[in-house]
């Protein structure tokens, strides 16, 4: 099966301090969750607050979506962190 993105929702949690996103793989819904500290490698100029999160986010969704597949593919599990070693 593939990894597909076809919802781009994706939310910051505060408490956690990451922000959270959904793939699909057919019927199966997964989660992934990015580190902020990953958010600040891919957009080093990414502000220290939830919108500014969502704007590195959205800005770097290729690549992290990229980054998901690859990390997917090695093992499927129903949740996935993505750290700054990721990238």
């Amino acid at each position: 099966m593939t990894l597909n993105f076809p919802n781009e929702s994706r939310s910051y949690d505060a408490r956690r301090n990451l922000v959270r996103f959904w793939g699909y793989d057919s019927a199966l819904e997964i989660s992934f969750f990015v580190e902020v500290g990953a958010l600040h490698k891919l957009s080093p100029q990414t502000m220290g607050m939830d919108v500014g999160y969502l704007e590195a986010f959205d800005t770097a969704r290729d690549r992290i979506h990229e980054t998901a597949r690859k990390v997917y593919s090695r093992a499927h599990k129903g949740a996935y962190l993505l750290a700054a070693a990721d990238f």
